[in-house]
């Protein structure tokens, strides 16, 4: 894999991995334990159409379109919510556009998607696949590059409350058990 050369269309390509996963679901499934404490597979899609919407709109007054609960279809859920999200990212308009947060500052909307949401989807990618026994391969260069940036932040990223605490993993292991143990998960 490539880094692409938008937000638009690395979005395009997360979310379509994400969608997969979801869409391999089976209803019973959705009730599994995830890797995240507390958490069934249906929260890992409840978690990114509650916090993102709320982020949105707060910062850029954008407001996404609104699907089924979680808990009555989380596929069509899913599908709603990112198809808004692909919406808004085409939007030519968009890269002009400013989201504004007390805790990031001010960065052009689809950057901030690209760098806080995309992100999260494709973390998440993990934890889904985990819960619901399908494939947990993610694309290895998308770690290192994640891993690298959330490096470089690792002080704000442990006192936020949003990772778990690193798990130790062997030095030789790939990049993607480095990230998992990075953001708390048990690879």
């Amino acid at each position: 894999m490539t880094t692409r050369s938008s937000p638009a269309e690395e979005h395009r390509w997360v979310a379509a991995v994400f969608t997969d996963r979801v869409r391999g679901t089976t209803h019973p499934a959705w009730d599994n334990p995830a890797p995240v404490d507390g958490w069934k597979a249906r929260d890992v899609v409840r978690h990114l159409l509650e916090w993102f919407p709320a982020f949105l709109e707060s910062g850029s007054g954008v407001r996404l379109p609104a699907g089924p609960s979680v808990d009555d279809d989380p596929v069509r859920a899913w599908t709603v919510h990112s198809d808004g999200v692909q919406a808004l990212l085409d939007d030519p308009a968009t890269p002009s556009r400013t989201l504004s947060n007390r805790h990031v500052g001010e960065l052009p909307l689809d950057q901030a998607i690209d760098r806080f949401y995309t992100a999260d989807v494709f973390m998440h990618t993990w934890d889904l696949a985990r819960a619901t026994g399908q494939d947990e391969k993610l694309d290895p260069v998308k770690c290192a590059e994640l891993l690298a940036g959330m490096r470089e932040h690792e002080p704000a990223i442990r006192t936020s409350g949003q990772y778990g605490p690193r798990v130790e993993v062997p030095e030789d292991a790939d990049v993607q058990t480095k990230l998992l143990g990075f953001i708390g998960r048990r690879p």
